[in-house]
């Protein structure tokens, strides 16, 4: 399902000038500016960690000694991956110069391909890791390569979030393949320079659409950041991911109306209500985009869970700052809805559009079974979920992943 918003209009961005904002947002990563209302952060990592998009290498052995010892819900979830569409070994790309994606995918020119051709990279790349079986990881090259020999552009209103979706997919599976695949992956320059030049600058700057929009750049830049090794752009993702979660998720210490993303000017309660969807009434663990769906509002809540984990893997856990709390009480509170609560008056206007989406594994498994933290709500929904497939544009497997992993 593509995104309805249309964003302003917007000027193509070269590589050079879609990080002219790194010496400011370097210093606002690093604590020595902070955004208004945001924590300081800190500065990427001096050496990255791989595989270290969303997973971890410790978290892939995990999952696979617990598949290749037949152990519920691990034996299931990969069963179930192996015989999605995603993992076919007779799969052909799709690749395409430019893709052109309109609101909700009209025009869909290449748009589900690119998507799903990324899924199936990161699927292939999971069911190489789990079985050593090479064709696996073969496919999973043939799929990033394919792409990485003709893509150029994105272009039409959904192109950022197309760009997001597919962006926060390519580079879980190159993670893998470049840092476990003991076989050769001739290409992997090229696709890097693919991930720089054709995917960052359309990340990098954000979006001033529904928050959804802007989580989901932030988990692709965040994410190829990590692969490129690209300190400046790691910070600048950061630094708007966490302007951009706290705007997202309400808590009540915010005060008595959500924190803003400054450039949205977002400056009357009149705009504030609006933005968030109509909803005045504001209580801990409320989304701007819960009162339009829960999908929507799903989108969101996976990019934060996945930003939050790729950063714990780079050395700084954001499950301990006012991220992880922003997540747990979203997590919880479309959770005792998505589950079937009666919705309040004051909610939505006492009906709410459930659909959250298999996007809880990530969050629950870091807040509940890691820090210990009560989400009884969280933790029914997700049981109830299991095993967590995928919504076919940058979620996949994440009861494979991250269901009750300890690492």
């Amino acid at each position: 399902m593509q995104d309805k918003d249309i964003p302003a209009p917007r000027r193509r961005k070269s590589p050079r000038s879609a990080l002219a904002l790194g010496a400011v947002t370097t210093l606002l990563a690093t604590g020595l500016l902070a955004w208004p209302g945001t924590q300081r952060a800190q500065a990427a990592p001096a050496a990255f960690a791989h595989p270290g998009v969303t997973v971890s290498q410790a978290q892939l052995d995990f999952a696979r000694g617990k598949v290749l010892a037949g152990v519920q819900p691990w034996k299931g979830a990969y069963d179930q991956m192996a015989a999605s569409k995603y993992a076919s070994l007779s799969r052909t790309p799709k690749p395409r110069a430019v893709v052109e994606c309109g609101s909700y995918s009209n025009p869909n020119y290449g748009c589900t391909d690119e998507r799903e051709d990324a899924i199936a990279a990161y699927t292939d790349a999971l069911a190489w890791y789990i079985t050593r079986d090479e064709r696996y990881a073969k496919k999973a090259i043939e799929l990033m390569d394919a792409w990485s020999a003709v893509l150029r552009d994105h272009t039409n209103s959904n192109a950022p979030l197309q760009t997001g979706w597919a962006g926060s997919s390519w580079p879980k599976a190159a993670e893998i393949i470049k840092y476990t695949y003991p076989g050769t992956w001739g290409n992997s320059g090229r696709f890097a320079t693919m991930l720089r030049d054709v995917y960052l600058p359309e990340v990098i700057n954000g979006s001033n659409s529904n928050g959804n929009w802007e989580l989901s750049m932030m988990e692709a830049a965040v994410g190829i950041s990590v692969f490129l090794e690209d300190r400046t752009a790691y910070d600048t993702a950061m630094a708007r991911f966490r302007t951009r979660t706290a705007a997202y998720v309400y808590l009540a210490s915010d005060g008595d109306l959500p924190k803003t993303v400054p450039s949205q000017n977002l400056n009357t309660r009149d705009k504030i209500v609006s933005y968030w969807q109509g909803q005045s009434t504001f209580v801990t663990g409320l989304t701007q985009e819960t009162c339009r769906d829960f999908t929507h509002t799903g989108y969101g809540v996976s990019a934060i869970s996945h930003v939050a984990e790729t950063s714990r893997i780079q050395g700084q856990d954001l499950y301990g700052t006012d991220v992880g709390e922003r997540l747990r009480q979203a997590l919880g509170f479309q959770s005792k809805y998505e589950l079937g609560a009666a919705v309040p008056s004051w909610l939505c206007g006492g009906s709410v559009n459930r659909g959250l989406g298999p996007v809880t594994e990530v969050g629950y498994n870091a807040l509940h079974n890691r820090l210990g933290i009560a989400m009884t709500n969280t933790g029914t929904l997700t049981g109830q979920n299991r095993p967590a497939g995928s919504n076919n544009l940058f979620v996949a497997w994440e009861t494979l992943t991250h269901g009750d992993n300890p690492n």
